[in-house]
């Protein structure tokens, strides 16, 4: 959407120049880019392409490991003079580590988000352990992370934690779409890293009708955004 957007911005600063057919090619692209990623069939292709390589893995095959480490993402703190937080659609990251804990995986999580500048009352690492002690995890099983503002961040500053506990093997818990450009920012800190992908978005649409794979939606659109972000991140580091 918003290579779109600025591709119709420059058509526009074209245009009051009197470019005559500049313009209009760009503009053509624009709605050509909207179109194409708003399709189910394009949007969850480059989904899958990026989750393929970290399939779900039942919580009684995954590898024990020293810690847990939560990346935050999937719940939003509550703003200012409010009381409670807000999951979103990323929220299965927080379920899965609870498996993983309950399941005697590792004895202690690693819970890595800070606060944005939307005005949170909490960090986002904050705000998990508070959801996850409400689900039955003790607050002693718990180390927060509390000033990160991005992946990379997330990767150094809990590799710091880690290594003040000695520990050097961890389970990554993320999303499948975010878990491609997590897992070398952490392997980058010398930690020995098992992927623990949750969230899996991609789906195949071989079956749907022809006509329902092409038809644009805006969820489709909001996939496609979210998975060139990632793309993009792997790139620029």
């Amino acid at each position: 959407m918003g290579t779109a957007l600025c591709l119709v911005v420059v058509a526009g600063t074209l245009a009051a120049f009197k470019r005559r057919h500049t313009p209009w090619l760009l503009v053509s692209v624009a709605m050509l880019w909207l179109a194409v990623w708003s399709t189910p069939w394009a949007s969850y292709m480059v989904r899958s392409r990026l989750e393929a390589p970290f399939p779900p893995v039942p919580v009684a095959a995954t590898p024990p490991a020293a810690a847990i480490v939560l990346l935050g993402g999937g719940i939003a703190p509550p703003a200012k003079g409010r009381e409670h937080s807000n999951m979103n659609q990323a929220a299965d990251r927080i379920w899965h580590a609870a498996r993983l804990y309950r399941a005697g995986k590792a004895p202690l999580i690693v819970l890595s988000g800070g606060s944005g500048a939307m005005g949170e009352a909490t960090s986002e690492a904050l705000a998990m352990q508070l959801l996850l002690q409400e689900w039955g995890i003790p607050a002693q099983a718990m180390v927060l992370e509390e000033l990160s503002r991005n992946t990379a961040e997330n990767a150094r500053f809990t590799a710091a934690l880690l290594r003040q506990r000695g520990i050097r093997e961890v389970l990554l818990v993320t999303s499948a779409l975010h878990m491609p450009r997590a897992l070398p920012l952490f392997e980058a800190q010398g930690l020995t890293v098992h992927p623990a992908a949750a969230d899996h978005e991609g789906r195949a649409t071989a079956h749907w009708p022809w006509w329902q794979r092409w038809l644009p939606e805006s969820a489709a659109l909001d996939g496609s955004a979210r998975a060139i972000k990632e793309w993009v991140g792997r790139w620029v580091g």
